[in-house]
């Protein structure tokens, strides 16, 4: 499966065009997964049945979770946010950090965006 070919359609959804420019574009790499064709119909199968929210009330440690705001899969993290601290005892060192206006690409390598100084704080006050 893998990204859509360059230039992308323009009727393309916004992650699609997001995801292949990054891929097939600035980012592309021979090897990579995302750039060719290196994901197919079950390259993702161990992800089905993975309850991926089942145990996050019983994470002690320290969890920063970062997402764009424009991107597509933000509500994961905020169910995933969620779900990590509705009636927990483990909440003091878990955070969410909506990054406002970014896509799910601008936090790969927009220096620009990704929050630096506040990844450093909540290290240092946490881990």
């Amino acid at each position: 499966m893998g990204c859509v070919e360059l230039p992308v359609p323009e009727d393309s959804p916004f992650f699609v065009k997001d995801y292949s420019e990054y891929y097939k574009g600035r980012a592309y790499h021979e090897r990579s997964l995302n750039s060719n064709g290196g994901w197919n119909m079950t390259s993702a199968l161990s992800f089905i049945n993975t309850p991926e929210h089942t145990f996050s009330k019983e994470i002690r440690s320290a969890v920063l979770i970062i997402h764009g705001e424009k991107a597509h899969s933000c509500y994961f993290s905020k169910e995933a946010y969620e779900d990590m601290i509705t009636n927990s005892k483990y909440t003091k060192n878990k955070q969410l950090m909506i990054i406002p206006g970014a896509v799910h690409t601008d936090l790969y390598d927009n220096l620009n965006i990704i929050p630096f100084d506040q990844m450093e704080k909540f290290i240092k006050k946490h881990v």
